[in-house]
């Protein structure tokens, strides 16, 4: 699982204005099975825990939707590594924005609001990126995350069966995640709400297109639908690199000059 969060913000930030195609699912009526059964499928047909385990850095890149009339796809890379550092470039009119967190503080710039300075991040940014799952998804390891999870039944996503979970995670924020009950892979999870015209509007992130690679089973494609809002947002996975090296300067705050020069060039 990527960070939706961070990369379905930063789409709506840019407005200028995130289902990967599973494997099909079950269309029998899914056998009744335990929160943990279910968590330990998940990860099982995601490439299993000790692989997961051995993830310390992953990357990510490819294109990500911006909406206006036509559409504009924008190449996009983001870098994780453990614990909770990231790096997301998105290239816009030929200018890179950039959110960064170091695990503590973040920083953003944010050109195409034509602020060519490094922001620090708000006290509720801060705390979003905090609260952001890590690089590996909720589910590895949830309970030492602090989190817990319920079974709430049995239900269909876009014709597929499957099993309906509760994370209540360590902050007390609670997230409903769909894990379809042929391939056992996530189909749906809800998202951050996001406060459009002085209002939150609920937030749904389907997963689509799922590809394995370096023993990691992961979906290429994620749509972002937001309630009352017609247009969706897709970002469409075309790379992923497993621990390349990733120093820790780059999670440190950034220096315009760097940015010179696009480095999330198109794939």
């Amino acid at each position: 699982m990527t960070r939706t969060p961070l990369l379905t913000g930063c789409l709506l930030s840019l407005a200028v204005a995130g289902t990967c195609s599973a494997s099909v699912g079950a269309t029998h009526t899914p056998t009744t099975l335990s929160v943990d059964q279910v968590v330990d499928k998940n990860i099982a047909a995601r490439g299993g825990l000790s692989a997961w385990r051995g993830v310390k850095t992953l990357t990510i890149a490819g294109e990500l939707d911006a909406g206006g009339k036509p559409n504009h796809a924008l190449p996009f890379v983001l870098k994780e590594k453990r614990s909770r550092k990231s790096r997301l470039e998105i290239v816009f009119a030929d200018k890179t924005s950039l959110q960064v967190y170091d695990g503590i503080q973040g920083w953003k710039v944010r050109p195409f609001l034509n602020r060519n300075e490094v922001e620090t991040y708000t006290s509720a940014e801060i705390k979003s990126a905090a609260d952001e799952q890590d690089l590996d998804g909720p589910l590895v390891d949830y309970a030492a995350k602090g989190s817990q999870i319920a079974f709430v039944g049995i239900e269909a996503v876009e014709g597929h069966p499957a099993y309906k979970l509760k994370l209540t995670l360590k902050n007390g924020d609670k997230r409903n995640l769909w894990i379809d009950a042929g391939s056992f892979l996530e189909l749906k999870m809800d998202g951050e709400p996001r406060k459009l015209d002085g209002r939150l509007h609920n937030v749904a992130v389907y997963f689509r297109d799922y590809k394995t690679e370096h023993g990691l089973t992961m979906p290429r494609l994620q749509e972002t639908a937001v309630e009352g809002v017609k247009q969706t947002y897709k970002m469409t996975i075309s790379r992923v690199a497993v621990n390349e090296p990733l120093d820790d300067s780059l999670f440190q705050k950034p220096q315009l000059t760097a940015l010179a020069a696009p480095s999330a060039k198109k794939p």
